[in-house]
């Protein structure tokens, strides 16, 4: 057949009418109003029209769009966008439910706003918590929520250089010792958190307790959850992450410094 030849209406018309011989689509043509014997493409789309129109209202059209703001929310990769889509959604299916009578539906999306904008809330508290941390002193307070508590005593050993990585912690109280550079952890500071970007996610120091504590702990599961639900969280959290490997750097570059110093300074035996 040639491009010539080839009619779109004419090929519809055709499938419709073979279509037509079969029973259910011969019921579902006549409850259409419409005439097996004499269907073509053009009456179909006109009479589907006709019956939108008839039966369209401000209801229905509420409920139209929250279904395309739904649909939607299944090709949002991101959470931010996805929640705020979602809350769109919820808006426009609560109005029709509220329109139509429909209470279920009314009730189910009623239900689901407030879920959504707490999620949005905390999302965006997170994001912005994380910024102003990678720009100031590195505090990890914002992950306390996504946390959980851990007691530690004098001479246990959290986790020792090599071993595989699994989690991070952030002291609270209590005093914890980097065993290999002898560099005490006072309350408040993030450990294990190289473990998180190594490539055999691999201990690099070993860590200890030195005067009994508590800590947070959060494991990496957690963190790559929350890294993938927001690429701004992620950006800042490599960022912190970096900032703490040139700390842990800088101090070991001091301490050469020093000892080469000393040794220079050291009388000749």
């Amino acid at each position: 057949m040639s491009s010539a030849n080839f009619d779109p209406s004419a090929i519809l018309n055709r499938a419709l009418e073979v279509a037509a011989q079969n029973l259910r689509v011969e019921k579902l043509l006549i409850q259409l109003g419409l005439d097996p014997a004499h269907v073509t493409y053009d009456v179909v789309f006109n009479r589907l029209v006709e019956v939108f129109l008839t039966n369209i209202n401000f209801a229905n059209l509420m409920a139209l769009m929250g279904a395309i703001f739904f649909v939607t929310t299944l090709m949002v990769r991101t959470i931010v966008p996805l929640r705020i889509i979602s809350i769109i959604s919820n808006v426009f299916f609560i109005i029709y439910g509220a329109l139509a009578g429909v209470i279920p539906t009314f009730l189910l999306y009623l239900l689901s706003l407030p879920i959504n904008l707490l999620r949005l809330h905390q999302m965006l508290n997170l994001v912005k918590k994380a910024r102003v941390s990678a720009q100031g002193d590195l505090s990890m307070d914002w992950l306390r929520p996504f946390m959980t508590p851990r007691k530690y005593r004098n001479g246990d050993v959290l986790f020792h250089k090599g071993d595989p990585a699994k989690e991070m912690f952030l002291t609270v109280t209590g005093k914890f010792l980097v065993v290999e550079i002898g560099v005490e952890l006072p309350p408040g500071r993030m450990m294990g958190e190289l473990g998180f970007v190594t490539p055999e996610n691999r201990r690099t120091q070993t860590v200890k307790c030195i005067e009994d504590g508590n800590v947070l702990t959060i494991t990496y599961e957690k963190l790559l959850e929350l890294y993938f639900k927001n690429q701004q969280f992620g950006y800042y959290f490599l960022r912190l992450t970096s900032e703490r490997l040139m700390q842990n750097i800088a101090r070991l570059e001091a301490i050469i410094a020093a000892n080469k110093a000393a040794a220079e300074n050291a009388p000749a035996s």
